[in-house]
């Protein structure tokens, strides 16, 4: 079961998923254990204080890791068939959001300087 799903609105997240927002799945990180394809693994650091690992063979994001959470990994949504066991429940740099993806729905809306403070 995930620790949490939200949608995150980072520049960040839209320029390396070339979408308007990324769903992300928080998992404790010894939670997940790769059992194929970790030589196909890559990661950069997107920012000093995190880095995204993606698939070199087919260029698939595929974990988000930061020192903020480093608890955790964080595996995008779309990457998943069928249920993770929860829905979203928030959107997260909701300030950093891009007029040109409308988003009207209830979940909570977060961002400020963190991207975590309640709007």
């Amino acid at each position: 079961m995930p620790k949490w799903v939200a949608h995150c609105h980072c520049g960040m997240c839209r320029r390396a998923h070339a979408a308007g927002y990324v769903t992300w799945v928080g998992y404790p990180a010894g939670a997940m254990r790769l059992t194929q394809g970790a030589d196909n693994i890559t990661a950069y650091r997107s920012s000093p204080p995190a880095s995204r690992e993606f698939c070199r063979t087919c260029g698939s994001q595929l974990f988000f890791r930061h020192e903020r959470y480093a608890d955790e990994v964080h595996i995008p949504r779309a990457l998943f068939e069928g249920d993770v066991g929860m829905e979203p429940k928030a959107h997260i740099y909701f300030s950093d959001k891009v007029a040109w993806m409308p988003v009207h729905d209830e979940l909570k809306k977060k961002g400020g300087a963190s991207g975590l403070e309640p709007l």
